[in-house]
């Protein structure tokens, strides 16, 4: 489900004009409903998760330019080469911290599945118990 617009991820990274934002924006959507919808956030934060991933993903096929050189004709790129994942761009930096359950985090360390959340209902013990990486308490 897309939750986001393109006037708003265009509002927090300059984009070419060639280059639509819709394929970023889906795959931003994929991802937040992959990983971050079974986490109860509000539709507020998913549309941010999914704003800034956006721009991360535009990001990666686009990269910023954060210097120039007149004289040597050189361009420095905003992609860093010794990260990996979300944090290869400020964008994705950004989600990983909105994300403040770490659903992103698991993902771009590739950390493998998420947990499975089985909960009882009724008896004894209503405790949530969670297989595969514990999150909180169980």
């Amino acid at each position: 489900m897309i939750r986001t617009t393109e006037a708003a991820v265009a509002a927090i990274i300059e984009v070419d004009v060639t280059i639509p934002l819709a394929p970023f924006i889906e795959t931003a959507s994929n991802v937040v409903d992959a990983v971050c919808t079974h986490s109860s956030y509000s539709d507020t934060t998913l549309e941010l998760i999914e704003r800034w991933l956006s721009a991360h993903f535009y990001a990666v096929r686009d990269p910023r330019v954060t210097r120039e050189a007149v004289k040597g004709i050189e361009e420095v790129f905003a992609i860093s080469v010794k990260d990996y994942g979300f944090n290869t761009t400020p964008y994705g930096q950004q989600a990983l911290m909105i994300d403040v359950r770490g659903n992103l985090k698991i993902l771009s360390e590739g950390k493998g599945n998420l947990p499975i959340q089985i909960v009882q209902i009724g008896g004894d013990n209503p405790c949530p118990r969670y297989f595969g990486r514990s999150w909180g308490r169980g």
